[in-house]
């Protein structure tokens, strides 16, 4: 079993994109960066020397980031929502 099937997945759009099908949210792909970037960490913590796995990490960071500062700049409010949600610091 993976850590992110389907289901999961489906779980992370309804709670925070518009519905179930909504992938292209802004929120809905911070919360799911989100999700794999804690995953990813606690694998490192274990294998400290897997260095692709880490690579992957800092390119899920870049695209949080660069998601988070999107939604800045649409829209102020939303974004504090879900850093509130996530509970994300700036």
């Amino acid at each position: 079993m993976y850590y992110l099937d389907s289901e999961k997945k489906k779980e992370f759009f309804k709670k925070h994109g518009k519905g179930a099908t909504d992938t292209g949210s802004p929120e809905a792909q911070i919360a799911m960066y989100s999700f794999r970037i804690t995953h990813l960490t606690a694998h490192l913590k274990n294998n400290k020397k897997d260095y692709n796995t880490q690579r992957s990490l800092i390119a899920l960071v870049a695209k949080r980031r660069n998601a988070l500062d999107y939604l800045t700049k649409k829209d102020i409010t939303r974004y504090r929502e879900i850093v509130k949600e996530l509970g994300l610091r700036h």
